[in-house]
């Protein structure tokens, strides 16, 4: 026999929802098979079984709140199930022994109990008492059966005027006139109930508080800024064929805007801080956050060292995050950390918005979708060009508005001449 147990979930993490169990009690359980999900704060848990057998118990149904190091279930031996299943065999022809003792006493008695049974027959003749009404083995015409549901009514309460007492249409139609149901069942047909309340999971709990503790704590100001996206997105469209072929992954936006964003925070180490106590911590290192969505909810990964990695590295491990992200496969260590947060809600046609910090971070990249724009150049002619929006959220308690500004127009710079990127202007 062995227990299933709540394994360590990570720092700070004690506690866990049980989300689903992949096993009926009963079923065979392979040595290293997932058994049964968890669900965290932060991420969901996969606890496999530490050996082969059988699942002989759930301890901890679905939705219980269970600690670490508490029991889940147990697995017993490959042939332990077979026994009590057995056994519980063994009742059953027992108990089948006596039938027919029980068949005799119930012959005996069938005489003496067939005097009362005349009188079921006055109680089944009742509904031919009612020859108005629509017999119930006659199918509704389709006009009938559609003023019907329309006004939710009970046809058989309605009295029938059509040959053999069938319902017609005019039934219905005086009925609606003149009947009971008039006021209150003239009403669409009905769709179901008005509310449906669902339990909120550990993972959006923790966003509701993360997000209001960001609101209530952050002295929280937006700037906002565009960036002309051609320089970019003409740098992707000659390169996108010939990088895909030599690293295996697509060349796309994020990336850009990463090394953007580490540039700017060498530059500007206040947006790139977070306060702990009394003292403000600048971080010499570049753990970037980057937002993804789920159909769990929205989860940050973070990408390490982004200064020291290739536009391809940055692709590559967004890429696997984000896959793990939406397969619910992250792990405590992917969410940890980050310094900086970039979200991107133009992948859903976002224009505009003013991201919520990340706490304790003090800045988050909002970047939006991108749309053709009339630009007035230098020049004063006018020109058509792919715009994106920026929005940069940060902390005033640390960074300052010269800091903010300063900060948002490195990004733009970036972006529209990303050869700065390569010589570090």
């Amino acid at each position: 026999m062995a227990d299933i147990k709540v394994p360590t979930l990570g720092e700070s993490v004690t506690e866990a929802t049980v989300a689903k169990w992949f096993k009926k009690v009963g079923d065979a359980v392979a040595m290293d098979e997932p058994v049964v999900e968890l669900e965290t704060d932060k991420v969901t848990v996969e606890v496999r079984a530490e050996s082969a057998g059988t699942l002989s118990e759930i301890a901890a149904p679905e939705g219980s709140e269970v600690s670490v190091g508490a029991l889940l279930g147990s697995i017993g031996g490959a042939g332990a199930a077979a026994a009590p299943a057995k056994k519980a065999e063994a009742p059953k022809a027992a108990a089948a022994a006596p039938a027919p003792k029980a068949e005799a006493p119930k012959a005996a008695p069938a005489p003496a109990a067939a005097a009362p049974k005349p009188a079921a027959p006055p109680a089944a003749a009742k509904p031919a008492a009612a020859p108005q009404s629509m017999p119930s083995d006659y199918p509704l015409a389709p006009a009938v059966r559609h003023l019907v549901d329309d006004y939710g009514l009970d046809p058989k309460k309605i009295p029938a005027s059509g040959k053999n007492g069938r319902l017609t249409k005019a039934d219905v139609l005086v009925y609606l006139a003149s009947g009971p149901d008039r006021a209150t069942k003239a009403v669409v047909p009905d769709r179901g109930p008005a509310e449906e309340r669902v339990k909120m999971t550990r993972l959006r709990k923790k966003i509701a508080e993360r997000l209001k503790e960001a609101q209530n704590t952050a002295a929280m100001l937006t700037t906002f800024n565009e960036a002309d996206m051609s320089a970019v997105m003409a740098l992707r469209n000659k390169f996108k064929d010939s990088f895909e072929k030599k690293h295996g992954v697509k060349m796309g936006f994020m990336s850009f805007f990463a090394k953007a964003c580490v540039a700017a925070l060498k530059e500007l180490p206040a947006v790139n801080a977070e306060i702990q106590g009394d003292e403000l911590v600048y971080k010499n290192y570049y753990d970037v956050g980057v937002a993804v969505g789920t159909p769990q909810g929205l989860v940050v990964p973070v990408v390490r060292n982004v200064d020291t990695k290739s536009f391809a590295e940055i692709e590559a491990e967004i890429s696997g995050l984000g896959k793990k992200a939406r397969d619910g496969k992250l792990t405590i260590e992917d969410m940890t950390g980050g310094t900086f947060t970039i979200t991107n809600g133009g992948i859903y046609g976002s224009m505009l918005s003013t991201p919520i910090l990340n706490t304790p971070q003090s800045g988050i990249l909002g970047m939006h979708n991108i749309k053709q724009r009339a630009v007035v150049l230098d020049d004063g002619s006018i020109v058509s060009r792919p715009i994106m929006y920026l929005a940069l959220s940060y902390d005033h308690r640390i960074v300052d508005g010269r800091e903010a500004v300063t900060f948002l127009v490195r990004v733009k710079e970036a972006i529209e001449d990303p050869s700065r990127l390569l010589i570090e202007a």
